[in-house]
């Protein structure tokens, strides 16, 4: 008798400001899928206003989740390594970019090392995170604050502009 091993259940977090946003979008996505897993759900894609930053182009959002047998920091690896090939250079902390991909959570496990932290440390803070993870997971747990992403999304205090996009 065999064993399935159990997928893991990923949502990530894609976001773009430069250029031809859709297309670096849906690039990130056909890389996802190729390199890391079966996309389940996406969400509608949200354009923001820059979260803390000023002077730049207004971010596309979307936030998938996924299947992946992978681990965490295989996923984090890999998402670099999408972000290295479309074209990324990480200039400055919050600097603008072609694509922006971050781990949002990794099943509802708590992970912290130097170059990992699941869940991500400002989900609660960023309504460009949390909008389209309500459309798509709005009962979802956060394994930190014992809270639905609803709750997080009715108690966060971030006035940036989060709308759906018309593409």
């Amino acid at each position: 008798m065999f064993l399935k091993k159990s997928m893991n259940i990923v949502f990530l977090q894609l976001g773009s400001n430069i250029g031809c946003r859709e297309d670096y979008m849906q690039k990130a996505i056909a890389n996802i899928q190729k390199c890391i897993g079966k996309i389940c759900v996406f969400s509608n894609i949200y354009e923001s206003t820059p979260w803390r930053v000023n002077g730049q182009n207004n971010y596309l959002n979307q936030v998938i989740k996924l299947e992946s047998n992978m681990s965490a920091s295989s996923i984090l690896h890999e998402v670099l390594e999408i972000e290295k090939r479309m074209g990324r250079i990480r200039l400055e902390r919050w600097g603008e970019r072609i694509i922006d991909i971050d781990i949002l959570f990794y099943n509802d496990d708590i992970i912290e090392t130097e170059s990992l932290c699941i869940p991500h440390k400002h989900i609660q803070d960023r309504l460009f995170v949390l909008k389209p993870l309500l459309e798509i997971a709005p009962d979802f747990i956060h394994p930190i604050y014992k809270l639905s992403i609803k709750d997080l999304f009715i108690h966060c205090s971030d006035l940036e502009s989060v709308q759906e996009y018309e593409v």
